[in-house]
């Protein structure tokens, strides 16, 4: 088969989740994938990758019945965010009337799920191949493979991550904006309970978060302008300085696994979609991870698109196309706005009285109950 209505271009967890979407729509959907789908060493350690699926998110992963075992899965009950002052936060599941705000998810289980589903679709899954050439009329979309092959479709997705081979094939032009820092990320276990609390602490010069994850371990997203420096340590010394730096609130940790360290970036592209393309998650917008938000930003554009794409007609129809983007807008923007706004304030230095104005709203926002309700019920609306 060389003729598709939706050819989508990168099988991580938005692709492989749009794909799944629209698994029932009764349209012909192809799944490009690059590497081989392989999962046979789920259960060895304990994946570096993880993320914090909202409750919204957790409900459309549920209803393509794709949602891991619960063994492997982390609860955020609470928050605990420290200013580099003094100031303090702490709101819960419970101010929002939910059971969570979040779930700490690793990345190979959630994908290995999905995968599993698809295996079972109508969904033509291509692996171990990837694309060479783009190129689109009125009409139509054609993808040439390293192989040779030429696949012709409706629409091509580009859900092919922050270095997006389809945004660079096409003329959706991107603002980059380097962070200069990177996400330090590693798995602990913990000497003492962790009681599904996420810890934050902003430093003045980086931003340090512990996560809950499944038993007493905790995954460590550490935001530094000095990332050699961390991964130069060794495992004794990485623990050490992990844990003083959240004041031995979890006593001594021991590391799982090696960690990793990845760039943070703000992408912004002009526009997600243009003739017969569209663009989602990470190739369509970046967040800092400072709010556990872009994998949850990822998922709605995947359920938006699947939902708009689930009406008979042209997959690829410029106004289907349109509407995406305005349905999909307001949100993106408003959660880079709000992380980027966090970043630059907590990370603007030398400017006097900017500590006290920062520190002195934490701990107001803390003693008012309506606005801590907000923060919660906003943690878990994405």
């Amino acid at each position: 088969m060389t003729q598709y209505d939706v050819i989508i271009v990168g099988g991580g967890l938005v692709g492989a989740s749009l794909a799944l979407a629209l698994a029932d729509s009764g349209r012909k959907i192809a799944l490009l994938e690059g590497s081989d789908a392989r999962f046979e060493d789920l259960e060895q350690g304990w994946d570096a990758r993880i993320y914090a699926v909202s409750p919204l998110n957790r409900r459309f992963l549920e209803q393509l019945q794709a949602w891991p075992d619960m063994s492997r899965i982390g609860t955020i009950a609470s928050m605990d965010v420290c200013g580099d002052a003094g100031g303090r936060i702490q709101f819960s599941a419970s101010d929002a009337g939910a059971s969570a705000l979040a779930w700490i998810v690793e990345n190979r289980w959630l994908l290995a799920s999905l995968w599993q589903r698809l295996a079972d679709s109508p969904v033509q899954c291509l692996t171990g191949v990837r694309p060479v050439s783009l190129s689109t009329t009125a009409s139509m979309a054609c993808l040439t493979l390293e192989d040779g092959r030429a696949l012709h479709a409706s629409l091509v997705v580009g859900a092919d991550g922050a270095n997006s081979w389809v945004r660079s094939q096409t003329e959706l032009a991107a603002s980059i904006k380097p962070y200069g820092q990177s996400g330090v990320v590693a798995n602990f276990s913990c000497e003492k309970p962790h009681g599904n609390i996420a810890r934050q602490w902003f430093t003045g010069d980086s931003i340090l978060a512990w996560l809950p994850m499944a038993g007493n371990r905790i995954s460590m997203v550490w935001s530094t302008a000095k990332p050699d420096e961390l991964m130069a340590l060794s495992a004794e010394q990485l623990c050490a300085r992990v844990a003083a730096a959240g004041n031995h609130q979890l006593g001594h940790l021991r590391l799982l696994g090696a960690a990793a360290a990845f760039p943070l970036r703000l992408i912004q592209p002009e526009a997600v979609v243009s003739q017969r393309l569209a663009l989602v998650g990470d190739a369509a917008h970046t967040v800092h991870p400072l709010a556990g938000q872009g994998v949850n930003l990822g998922f709605q554009d995947a359920a938006k698109l699947a939902a708009l794409l689930q009406a008979p007609g042209d997959a690829g129809d410029w106004m289907l196309l349109r509407r995406y983007e305005r349905e999909r807008r307001e949100a993106v923007k408003t959660m880079q706005f709000t992380c980027d706004g966090l970043y630059r304030l907590f990370h603007t230095q030398h400017v006097p009285g900017l500590s006290w104005l920062r520190n002195t709203g934490l701990s107001l926002t803390n003693r008012l109950a309506p606005l801590k309700r907000q923060f919660a019920r906003h943690a878990i609306g994405f």
